[in-house]
């Protein structure tokens, strides 16, 4: 079951101009990503961000990651054997490139190999069940043997039993915090037994970072992306589970749950997605059979040139009366970017140049599904 690898190679020097972008104020992934299709390179675009939020309309400067700063980081990285890996580098997780709005950089440590294989997100309860443990450890057994590596979030309950018993095939946990930052640290003999078998720990924030609440959903959006099919052992009915659940279904990526007992609170939500019209899961069968069909059609790495010229359209500054015509067409209701270039009659490279210049002043917020609006 290969995945096509292929991509480019970061430079030293492109590695460390992305972890500056990437670590700036108001530059997040879909941004990035953006800056970097318009300017043809970080370096481009990092120059180009105080003037671009400028006329975007920001009441102060925004911060831009120093070089320092960021070399300070990747030294830390190093210090304990973890590096950055960039969003068109062979070693980047192929679904997960293929996401909504990928992180550009990931922090890896450990082995990268199982980074490139076709994985199964396996979540559940923080408070699982004897049971419960049981069926996620028997599921990561069956689908390691089977060829597939196990995703999760290296939290207490389903997550820890699902990496545990994926350790002989491959596994990789995902951070919420820094790629040094062990959580929940009850959890760091596990993490240590990971290291050592081979498998691969990779996270999207800055080192010692220590997670927030409002992190878990990021970390769940890597889970569910880099992987075919997300899992549900156990969950309540507003478990973090059900999140990941979510953003593999927005992913367009198969969602499958392990039915539960009706008088067990831990089952209400694996139950409900079920009466959605998730699969049922008893046996590692159900799952290698809800993927084969991705499985027989791998993504393909995209080309990418990092360093192109930008163009006279890029030089060009958009007039007054198209960034007129673009702020009157946002709004705080979230609107498709294609709409709004309809509606206006902007130029494509025109609207997504303001919308950039909207974003690094801070007031433009992005959602899912290429929608946009004002904050």
């Amino acid at each position: 079951m290969p995945v096509e690898a292929g991509g480019v190679t970061l430079s030293d020097e492109q590695r460390l101009a992305w972890l500056r972008l990437t670590r700036s104020e108001n530059v997040g992934p879909a941004t990035f990503r953006e800056l970097i299709n318009h300017f043809g390179s970080a370096q481009a675009a990092l120059d180009a961000l105080p003037d671009m939020s400028r006329r975007g309309g920001a009441a102060r400067s925004i911060r831009i990651c120093g070089q320092r700063e960021a070399e300070a980081e990747m030294e830390a990285a190093e210090r304990i054997g973890a590096r950055f890996i960039g969003s068109g580098e062979p070693d980047y997780p192929p679904w997960l490139r293929h996401a909504d709005a990928p992180p550009p950089l990931l922090a890896a440590r450990g082995g990268p190999g199982h980074l490139v294989r076709p994985a199964i997100a396996l979540v559940g309860a923080r408070n699982a069940s004897v049971a419960g443990r049981k069926m996620a450890a028997l599921l990561a057994r069956e689908l390691g043997e089977s060829g597939l590596a196990i995703a999760s979030g290296l939290a207490r309950g389903i997550d820890a039993a699902a990496h545990d018993a994926a350790l002989t095939n491959g596994t990789v946990a995902v951070f919420a915090g820094g790629i040094d930052v062990i959580y929940p640290s009850e959890n760091e003999a596990l993490f240590s037994r990971i290291l050592d078998a081979g498998g691969c720990a990779i996270s999207e924030m800055r080192m010692g970072w220590e997670p927030r609440a409002r992190d878990f959903p990021r970390r769940n959006r890597i889970i569910a992306g880099m992987s075919l099919a997300t899992v549900v052992v156990e969950a309540a009915k507003r478990s973090g589970s059900l999140i990941t659940a979510r953003l593999a279904l927005e992913q367009n990526r198969e969602v499958l749950a392990v039915p539960g007992s009706p008088l067990d609170p831990r089952a209400a939500g694996a139950n409900n997605l079920i009466k959605q019209g998730a699969r049922i899961v008893t046996a590692a069968a159900d799952v290698v059979e809800a993927v084969a069909p991705m499985l027989a059609n791998p993504p393909r790495v995209p080309p990418a040139d990092l360093d192109a010229p930008p163009s006279d359209e890029v030089r060009a500054e958009p007039g007054d009366e198209q960034r007129k015509l673009v702020l009157e067409a946002l709004g705080p209701t979230p609107v498709e970017i294609d709409e709004i270039i309809r509606f206006t009659g902007v130029p494509a490279r025109t609207v997504l140049v303001l919308l950039l210049e909207l974003d690094l002043a801070g007031r433009l917020e992005r959602h899912a599904g290429q929608r946009v609006s004002l904050k």
